[in-house]
């Protein structure tokens, strides 16, 4: 007799809600999970037993494309083959084509609406292509723990921060390959219970903390910072007087700056949170401008490089600090957390607002809801309280003549 298939409609797959399978016949099955959730199985008998071979959720998967699916599964039946296994070794063959580096970089294309900003997918792509070139030619199904291990381990000790995200990120491409069905098994990039029994812990090694200078010495460097006529040193004070990060000062652009507002705002592409950030700018803020600004004919960033129309590299003003000044013990972005400490211990202003100052997102969603301000003029206070603070040692200076490079 005739098996009796296309019982279902387009229809009544989307009023279907009883919990259990509903039959299309030909051993097409629609399942509405207790919850709601709707996905396609066929059944059929192999060996005298019953086996299931998922296709999909609805929302992936039409009734006619199941029915397609469920229509080829019947011949491989009939051919005498199990169409679970005959799907797993196609899986495996198509794994066997496709490497680590194109998955990776399809991977990174395909979620890059879910990065903050144009410099995290640029981190994403950089790492991959760059830290895990090992990996890159290997077919996805064949990565294994030894091989994450041969790219990581050289980072592990010397770069810890990046070899961590480098985990993170190679243990997202293999994971989205496993669902996509290329690989199958543990993920071998898996920290807890696995890398963690292989490597040692971060605790041991670097916390990611950077290293920062006591806000009580601030002045005093301050005094010896401009001491040095280079535009990194005036681009290394206006970070600190701004309390920014390294990339949003190497990257500001004088389109940015409103002097009459006294206001710089930084877009968010630029900023962490991917928010824009506003940044009230003091005297002394103001003067830096005016020091650099005969350089503005070079193009539109604020402290142009040696590069014509191009800004400085992000390590020139650590280098600045270790090189030519000779503090290794200490960071650019050090300094957020001397402007922090101060902050805390030195003033009344409320912690929302330091936090503010730094950009970063304080409370709850329900909260951020109802603060929808970024408290400038308060912030403003602050900013010129930390300008007078660590300019204390030095308001009888003068600007000294500007030089492009060197120091």
């Amino acid at each position: 007799m005739a098996r009796q298939i296309n019982k279902l409609t387009a229809r009544s797959v989307a009023a279907l809600s009883k919990p259990g399978r509903h039959s299309d016949g030909g051993g097409l099955y629609l399942v509405v999970e207790p919850k709601g959730a709707k996905r396609w199985v066929f059944l059929f008998r192999w060996s005298g037993k019953l086996k299931e071979m998922g296709f999909g959720g609805v929302s992936a998967v039409s009734l006619a494309n199941a029915r397609e699916k469920a229509a080829t599964a019947r011949k491989v039946l009939d051919a005498g083959r199990n169409p679970i296994e005959v799907r797993k070794a196609a899986a495996s063959e198509e794994a066997a084509r496709i490497t680590f580096g194109t998955f990776a970089d399809q991977l990174v294309d395909d979620i890059k609406s879910g990065f903050r900003n144009e410099k995290h997918r640029w981190q994403w792509k950089h790492t991959l292509e760059v830290y895990a070139a090992k990996l890159r030619e290997v077919p996805l199904d064949e990565v294994s723990t030894e091989k994450v291990l041969e790219v990581l381990q050289p980072l592990w000790q010397s770069k810890q921060e990046t070899a961590s995200r480098l985990r993170g990120r190679i243990e997202r491409v293999l994971d989205a390959a496993k669902a996509k069905g290329l690989r199958s098994g543990e993920n071998p990039a898996r920290w807890r219970g696995h890398l963690d029994a292989l490597l040692p812990s971060r605790k041991k090694l670097q916390r990611g903390h950077h290293p920062a200078m006591p806000y009580a010495e601030v002045p005093a460097f301050i005094q010896e910072l401009r001491e040095r006529s280079a535009v990194a040193a005036l681009m290394m004070e206006f970070a600190i007087l701004s309390a920014s990060r390294t990339g949003e000062v190497v990257g500001a652009k004088w389109s940015e700056i409103d002097r009459k507002a006294r206001v710089w705002t930084v877009p968010p592409e630029r900023m962490k949170a991917g928010k824009e950030h506003r940044v009230p700018l003091g005297p002394r803020a103001l003067e830096i401008l005016a020091t650099v600004e005969p350089l503005r004919a070079e193009g539109d960033y604020v402290f142009p490089g040696p590069r014509k129309g191009k800004p400085f590299s992000n390590m020139a003003m650590l280098a600045l600090l270790k090189k030519r000044m000779e503090r290794p013990d200490i960071t650019v972005h050090g300094f957020r957390s001397s402007f922090r400490d101060w902050a805390g211990e030195c003033t009344s202003f409320p912690r929302e607002v330091a936090e503010a100052a730094l950009a970063h997102v304080v409370g709850d969603e329900v909260e951020r809801a109802y603060r929808r301000g970024d408290a400038l003029e308060k912030r403003r206070n602050l900013m010129l309280a930390w300008e007078e603070f660590i300019t204390s040692a030095n308001t009888d200076d003068k600007v000294v003549p500007l030089r492009v490079a060197g120091d």
